[in-house]
């Protein structure tokens, strides 16, 4: 994969994990993809490197001193929505859905691939600067307002305060209400990559948003995938 390096160089990742080698070889990997990179190696370090350097993008472990990678994720998220892959050695599906609900993107399990995990960074990074080029816009579908510029939405006029995929992947189903999406079309529309195993992300994520927008928000097709049906 092919990236150019003037868009790179602006981009700063952080990247945490108290596993040395891991670290390394992931900042190693990502510099040489032309990416700024940032380590931490607990979970105090890493809330305040974030506040810090302000990273574009941070690679999380889940399992950290000082408080583990679920904790850091939710600070972080409370302060500034950023981009976060966690990196986990529990590949339940639990543990998924716990990760995913504190404002995570998107997830890998240990062992992992170097290569996988760049892609993955240059996707949720590619979707950023998709968003940011889109232009400004008010989706309106029924009780349902979405201001795509400002990247903020209510339902019958409360606010609900979504992490930036969630956002995403609401705007997605809603230029189309009603029609229905398949999970692998949301995982390249939204997410950038298409893999199998993601679908269980994109399940999380429209879990997240029923819990914040209301249960009857999204319809699930069996076998297919899910529609807005905001009425």
């Amino acid at each position: 994969m092919e990236h150019s390096a003037p868009a790179q160089a602006a981009r700063r990742i952080l990247v945490v994990d108290d596993e040395m080698t891991i670290a390394e070889s992931v900042a190693a990997r990502l510099r040489a993809e032309g990416y700024t990179v940032d380590l931490a190696h607990d979970g105090p370090s890493a809330v305040a490197a974030a506040e810090a350097v302000g990273p574009d993008l941070v690679v999380l472990d889940v399992m950290l001193p000082g408080f583990d990678g679920l904790e850091v994720c939710r600070r972080i998220q409370a302060r500034r929505p950023v981009p976060v892959l966690m990196l986990t050695a529990r590949a339940e599906e639990t543990d998924q859905l716990v990760g995913l609900g504190v404002g995570a993107d998107d997830y890998l399990t240990k062992p992992f691939s170097l290569r996988v995990l760049a892609a993955r960074v240059h996707a949720l990074l590619r979707r950023l600067d998709r968003a940011a080029d889109r232009d400004g816009a008010t989706i309106l579908v029924g009780d349902l307002r979405i201001d795509v510029d400002q990247r903020r939405v209510w339902r019958a006029e409360v606010e609900a305060l979504l992490t930036p995929l969630e956002f995403d992947l609401l705007a997605r189903l809603a230029r189309r209400p009603r029609t229905v999406l398949a999970r692998e079309r949301l995982l390249e529309d939204v997410w950038d990559w298409s893999d199998a195993a993601g679908t269980r992300a994109v399940d999380s994520h429209i879990k997240a948003l029923r819990r914040k927008l209301g249960a009857d928000l999204i319809r699930t097709v069996r076998g297919v995938g899910y529609a807005l049906d905001a009425r």
